[in-house]
């Protein structure tokens, strides 16, 4: 069986989630830019969107990410949230949990990111 390709890129499916994570000593990753790449760039809905989504989180988890929201004390630019749990597979299936409860639709840039601590821990100057 053949993987979905990138409508974009080409890529397959494996080879597009591999480079996921390499976005992550830059900058964090959001929900809301996986969930509609899903739909966009490999054409997916239902389950097979849910596959991907999952794939991706696990991807990112295991380069040693972890949830984020955008931080509001004034001195952090990212917010740690621990309530997903702290395995891979425990915040996978909080996340995706969560976000097919709010519909399943793509969510907003307003909500969950995922980091790398060099980068949820960095403070404003």
């Amino acid at each position: 069986m053949s993987e979905p390709r990138d409508r974009y890129s080409g890529d397959t499916m494996s080879e597009y989630i591999a480079k996921v994570p390499n976005e992550l000593p830059v900058d964090a990753v959001g929900l809301w830019q996986i969930v509609p790449y899903g739909r966009r760039g490999f054409g997916l809905e239902g389950d097979e969107l849910v596959s991907y989504v999952r794939r991706n989180l696990h991807a990112l988890l295991e380069r040693g990410a972890k949830p984020v929201v955008g931080a509001t004390d004034g001195i952090h630019y990212w917010q740690l949230q621990n309530q997903y749990g702290t395995t891979t597979e425990e915040i996978a299936n909080a996340v995706i949990k969560e976000w097919l409860a709010n519909g399943g639709d793509d969510p907003d840039p307003g909500g969950l990111w995922f980091a790398l601590p060099e980068v949820y821990e960095m403070t404003k100057k």
